[in-house]
């Protein structure tokens, strides 16, 4: 199946362009010829008419239910009428809605583990997951984390948990029946211990049945009414993140009574309003062992490691959003006698927004794929290690300026609440902060290139990809050999020279580079051909040394080119 050309939403008869409507599938046109270049063929051919709906219902009702769950948010009921403790999180309707769209009808959390979903019969693999997700989130940022952290703690217990337990929980959590679905959660952040896990408190003590009691405050729990989550606690007498392991926590128990644990308030967010997250006291709560004792950091990681992946996808789609929003107010609004799109400066901004995003979304997929292959064992885990950081450091950061572009692209009502930006602006900081803030991810990088051996892991995949894509421009050739030798020495220098103070340096170079080579590597596939321009965008303005006195050349035509295939 084609995807139709989108035609153009009914303009309003004010001179304020509203694109309430646009079915963002179709209005994004690298969305299709990208899911065919990351899927199998037969799998990309099913896949389309979902994505289409999706796409209708991202830019509609969709976008209508986000806005009123994030004027409404969630609201904490701690005992009942008669004076019982029951820690009740009651959501407004339009974010229950947009939840059964996300579990049930379309599976974000479950087609990952089990076949069905969409009526594909097997499991789907990461990029069909992450290219469903990208559009979903340019409506609903929120939710995405309550779908990410299901999908992760699967993933986790799949992983290291023992065989009768995921026989257990995994079918209640990966189940598209919303009555029966129980969501996931991780409960991992203390006050006095955020990034630095080896100061954990909270304290798991073992049962004579095999089961564990879990006692102690965390701070920040995004989904905190969960079914399950995924906690961190001290189960040893040794210090540091040696005692730590980590444990499922079940909401209810098999009596159908509440766990012992507490939501004692919900935050007052800046962003994703519309989600629940609170501060959780255990008391005695029962938990199950997941993985090695004393290992709990390690198996977390792995969690940890899936969800700054997702960070980075929802940091792709804001930004896809945001561009989308402003190529539309561009072309439709006018100002002294022309449209905005046909002004200069607005173009090298759009072209600008454009990179970035593209940026985001062709590391989102490259990072999946690695992921992935690492999982299956015929990928190095390596180069998977240091992509999942430099996502999470990268693209999170840009998001804050793509979504603070689009707003000043629609002008005055860019800062209305009434409109998508300031939801968009709101949500992009959270990327940033969630799973390690950017210091703490771009050192993170330092470590998988020091103690992982992963420099040469991403310098390889680096060359396959610039070998099977589109070649570079003749003319910058040498600027593309140089900035990578340059790229890669600089990191190395980093990492073992213990430079700390260069990592987010290093790390965003790195970043750079990879976006750029995967960019030329998607080049080569059917209708895809103006991503190279987008490439040479990259190494010429984020890779190149420049001179910031020097009279740029003119790169008009290169942004008309890029701008003429958006459009």
């Amino acid at each position: 199946m084609d995807t139709p050309a989108q035609p153009a939403a009914p303009v309003s008869a004010t001179p304020v362009p509203d694109s309430r409507g646009l079915n963002l599938f179709r209005a994004d046109p690298y969305a299709a010829p990208l899911a065919r270049r990351y899927l199998p063929a037969a799998l990309h051919a099913h896949l389309l008419p979902h994505l289409d709906r999706l796409g209708e219902l991202a830019g509609g009702r969709m976008d209508e239910l986000a806005a009123t769950a994030d004027k409404h948010p969630p609201t904490l009921s701690v005992r009942s009428r008669a004076g019982a403790d029951e820690s009740r999180v009651d959501k407004h309707p339009a974010y229950v809605e947009l939840e059964r769209l996300a579990y049930s009808e379309f599976g974000l959390a479950a087609l990952s583990h089990r076949g069905g979903v969409l009526g594909w019969p097997e499991p789907m693999p990461a990029a069909a997951k992450y290219a469903l997700s990208h559009l979903f989130v340019q409506a609903e940022f929120g939710l995405c984390c309550p779908v990410s952290m299901t999908d992760s703690l699967a993933r986790t217990l799949r992983k290291f948990g023992d065989p009768a337990l995921v026989e257990r929980v995994l079918p209640q959590v990966t189940s598209q029946d919303f009555d029966t679905l129980r969501q996931g959660a991780m409960f991992m952040t203390e006050q006095g211990a955020g990034s630095d896990v080896s100061a954990t408190e909270v304290t798991a003590q073992r049962q004579e049945d095999g089961t564990w009691r879990v006692s102690g405050d965390k701070w920040f729990c995004s989904n905190p009414d969960a079914g399950f989550a995924m906690v961190l606690a001290r189960s040893e007498a040794e210090p540091g993140l040696k005692g730590v392991s980590l444990f499922l926590l079940p909401r209810d128990l098999e009596d159908g009574t509440h766990n012992r644990y507490r939501i004692l308030r919900l935050k007052d967010k800046l962003g994703t309003r519309s989600m629940a997250s609170g501060e959780i006291r255990l008391e005695g709560a029962t938990a199950w062992l997941v993985g090695e004792r004393g290992k709990g950091f390690k198996h977390m990681a792995d969690m940890i490691n899936n969800s700054r992946l997702s960070n980075g996808m929802r940091a792709a789609g804001l930004m896809r959003r945001a561009v989308t929003e402003a190529v539309y107010v561009s072309q439709h609004r006018r100002a002294f006698g022309k449209r905005l799109i046909d002004m200069p400066l607005m173009q090298r901004q759009l072209v600008k927004m454009t990179v970035w995003a593209e940026q985001a979304r062709s590391v989102m997929f490259q990072t999946a794929r690695a992921l992935a292959d690492a999982d299956q064992g015929g990928g190095d885990p390596a180069l998977a290690r240091i992509l999942t950081p430099l996502i999470k450091f990268r693209a999170c950061r840009d998001a804050r300026k793509v979504t603070g572009d689009a707003m000043e692209v629609r002008g005055g009502c860019g800062y209305i609440e009434e409109w998508t930006e300031p939801r968009l602006v709101r949500d992009a900081h959270l990327g940033s902060i969630w799973e390690g803030t950017s210091n703490i991810v771009a050192l993170d990088v330092l470590r998988a290139i020091k103690k992982e051996g992963s420099l040469p892991a991403l310098r390889r995949h680096i060359d396959h990809l610039l070998a099977d894509g589109l070649p570079c421009p003749p003319e910058l050739a040498d600027t593309q050999a140089r900035a990578l030798e340059q790229t890669y020495a600089l990191a190395e220098h980093a990492a073992q020279g213990d430079r700390a103070e260069l990592a987010r340096q290093a790390a965003a170079l790195l970043y750079h580079a990879v976006s750029m080579a995967a960019l030329r590597w998607e080049a080569a596939g059917d209708g895809l051909a103006s991503r190279a321009l987008l490439a040479d965008q990259v190494l010429q303005h984020r890779l190149a040394p420049r001179d910031p006195y020097a009279i740029a050349a003119d790169e008009s035509a290169a942004c008309r080119g890029i701008l003429q295939y958006a459009l």
